[in-house]
């Protein structure tokens, strides 16, 4: 099974000023609604957890997706033995041998050194149990209840309660609720009903061996919880533990990987498993099994799907390129919930967490939607996410977290004006977007809209400044802004300068390269993006961010690996019929930068995305334009990857001469027959087959048609 082969440990080494991915050591069933880890320390913020810490403070019930949108409704589960000095983490804390603990995807099993008991936690969707073996005398379990709360304890058997904690949400008094059932009794004398903020409550079972305690949890209500959990109450822990091996064995088993490196192998599948983390799932079911949600904005139950904890400026460039491979089916049911979120707040979601934050350039949802539109997945919500894309890109919220920033400027101008911070970005990132409502409107068989938002999608080269090869910030009189320095961080750019978001015109590098004076120039200004040293101007923001920092820290000139603004860099010398020159940088940023360690991303792995990016390079293609139905050719990593495809069809990728040595593409056979486009269709993998890539320790330089080269409006 897959699953053992996992550590979720896997980039969980970080603090607040370096990434190694900002994980958490999540378990729980692919996509669930809760995750569960272990805290070693709550007094450390969003960093809660790391690998080298000694200290067991819990297991925590966490919606954390990022530890820069912080958690929400999570509370903490510690059993004990004896008497405590004071009812905290703190006086009840252990200490704990990690090398010795379970870190799976689907349990966890840690022994706390103090009380010498061990405890193991299976997760459900909506639920789990925590089965724990006592040693001493006088078992007791604290729970930690950060936040306004209630609790009851209804009998012997038996609590239930709410929380209100959350970094940010349209509801003030957005609950979370959960009820316990305790195998063997608590001590009770009489029902009681406690009320309070911030506190860590006691419950004790005598001399006990062992005590079983199912929970079942709900954002609806109390009595969802309790019927949430109904629906396990006759499972034993192995059931769960089955329960969740299927799960997650349905998603890993979706790609066979063989090669004779066993640490790359590995490395792979932790990869894989990030990928099934996030969004998570925001609906439940009720008693006559139909699928609801609660909507924070209307304080009321609604019907249909919903998903919390994404931030699309991230995800869309690899995360459901991924899905429309190998998950259809819950990127499908994806879809139904984000124009559910669509519907209750009248503008298509970016960051959700548990609903709308507002965060990030862009909507770029609209790749995520394009790209399912040109791959036929979900045609029938298509006319309605199509309104839905023109409202956000021609009406402006009157909530800046809702929709595009700038737009009216946008229409007037071509561009967003240097006003409007990160405005270069925000520019890109719609003319992105029109493309997108294009696409969408061309499967819907309407031309005057697409043909409008075609052309719309090229006022990138309105902020193209030839005589510097970037893109810049523009006053409103039409003069680049002054003085201008490409090496600047933030103002005018997200999370990078001048060298990092330069490059964000997906669906046009024809244009882009026609724009900077032709192959050469471009080849040329990619050439100096790739050997120049990492240096970077903290202006922007005053100070050094983790960014720069993780940028910095490896010798890949400003291609910056470790966020996403880079993630294409690679990819662009395709465009040019220069693949080989792509080639030796993607396996080296796949060998260097990226393992099976609690150290093993280059920055934040940000819900998928870059585990995604690492899946796609490796398998040997990459989806540079969402929304094209093409995925750019790179350079495989594997000896062979079989990949069971949502199709039902099979698609086996064999890499020859795959050596250290061997770091560029000699020539790539599919089903037998010499491939020459340096693109796949989606199509074309989707029918499954054969690739067979050969590869050379030197380069074999082609001349490529117009046909073959990668897509351009």
């Amino acid at each position: 099974m897959k699953s053992t082969l996992i550590d979720t440990r896997h980039g969980t080494d970080n603090q607040h000023s370096f990434s190694n991915g900002n994980c958490l050591p999540y378990t729980g069933v692919p996509f669930g609604m809760n995750y569960f880890a272990p805290q070693t320390n709550g007094d450390n913020g969003s960093w809660w957890f790391n690998p080298r810490d000694r200290v067991f403070q819990g297991f925590r019930l966490t919606h954390q997706p990022s530890p820069w949108m912080g958690d929400f409704s999570y509370l903490v589960m510690l059993p004990f033995n004896g008497t405590l000095s004071e009812s905290t983490l703190f006086h009840a804390q252990s200490s704990y041998r990690p090398d010795e603990s379970v870190f799976n995807p689907s349990y966890l099993e840690i022994t706390a050194q103090r009380y010498q008991l061990t405890t193991r936690l299976i997760p459900s969707m909506y639920g789990g149990v925590l089965t724990t073996s006592y040693t001493q005398s006088d078992a007791g379990f604290l729970l930690s209840l950060p936040g306004k709360y209630t609790l009851n304890i209804e009998d012997a058997h038996t609590i239930s309660g709410s929380i209100i904690n959350y970094a940010g949400c349209e509801d003030n008094h957005f609950s979370f609720y959960f009820t316990m059932y305790f195998k063997q009794p608590l001590f009770f004398e009489s029902p009681l009903e406690l009320k309070g903020e911030d506190d860590c409550i006691t419950l004790s079972f005598g001399d006990i061996e062992e005590q079983v305690i199912q929970f079942g949890t709900s954002f609806i209500s109390l009595e969802q919880a309790k019927l949430n959990l109904s629906r396990e109450a006759h499972w034993q822990p192995q059931d769960y533990l089955s329960d969740s091996n299927e799960q997650w064995a349905h998603y890993l088993n979706k790609i066979d990987i063989q090669d004779k490196n066993q640490q790359r192998r590995s490395t792979f599948y932790h990869n894989l498993y990030r990928a099934f983390l996030f969004p998570q799932t925001f609906y439940e079911k009720d008693s006559d099994e139909r699928i609801i949600h609660y909507d924070t904005l209307a304080k009321e139950v609604k019907p249909g799907f919903l998903y919390t904890n994404n931030g699309f400026w991230d995800t869309y460039k690899t995360v459901y390129p991924l899905y429309s491979l190998i998950a259809q089916e819950k990127y499908a049911e994806m879809l139904e919930g984000f124009l559910n979120s669509y519907r209750e707040s009248g503008y298509l979601p970016k960051w959700l967490s548990p609903d709308e934050r507002g965060l990030m350039p862009g909507t770029l949802i609209d790749a995520v939607i394009a790209d399912a539109a040109v791959k036929n997945i979900r045609p029938d919500l298509m006319p309605e996410f199509l309104n839905a894309m023109i409202k956000g890109a021609t009406i402006q919220s009157e909530n800046s977290n809702y929709g595009r920033q700038g737009t009216k400027d946008y229409l007037t101008y071509g561009y967003v004006p240097a006003d409007y911070h990160e405005s270069v970005n925000h520019t890109l990132d719609y003319c992105y977007s029109d493309f997108c409502i294009s696409q969408v409107a061309k499967t819907l068989n309407e031309p005057t809209t697409s043909e409008h938002y075609e052309k719309q999608a090229k006022n990138y080269l309105t902020i193209f400044d030839p005589n510097t090869g970037f893109m810049r910030a523009k006053q409103t009189n039409g003069a680049f802004k002054e003085p201008f320095n490409s090496h600047q961080w933030g103002g005018d750019y997200a999370e990078g300068s001048a060298w990092q978001s330069s490059f964000a015109v997906y669906h046009d590098f024809k244009g882009l390269i026609t724009a900077f004076g032709g192959p050469e120039k471009f080849q040329e200004k990619l050439i100096d993006l790739c050997n120049q040293a990492p240096t970077f101007n903290v202006a922007g923001y005053g100070f050094e961010i983790h960014e720069m920092s993780e940028m910095a820290a490896i010798e890949f000139g400003q291609v910056a690996i470790s966020n996403q603004p880079s993630f294409h860099f690679p990819y662009l010398f395709s465009y040019l019929g220069k693949p080989e020159f792509a080639q030796p940088l993607l396996k080296q940023l796949m060998i260097q930068e990226f393992n099976d360690s609690p150290t093993g991303f280059p920055g934040d792995e940000d819900n998928g995305s870059m585990a995604s990016w690492y899946i796609f390079s490796s398998l040997g293609f990459y989806p540079v334009c969402p929304g094209s139905g093409e995925y750019v050719i790179g350079m495989p990593l594997f000896d062979k990857a079989v990949i069971h495809l949502s199709s039902g069809e099979t698609l086996t990728i064999s890499t020859s001469q795959n050596q250290e040595q061997q770091q560029f593409v000699d020539h790539i056979l599919y089903n037998g027959s010499l491939h020459e486009r340096l693109v796949f269709d989606h199509d074309t993998l989707t029918n499954g087959g054969t690739i067979d890539f050969s590869l050379g320790i030197v380069p074999r330089p082609r001349i490529y048609t117009e046909e073959q080269l990668p897509f351009s409006i």
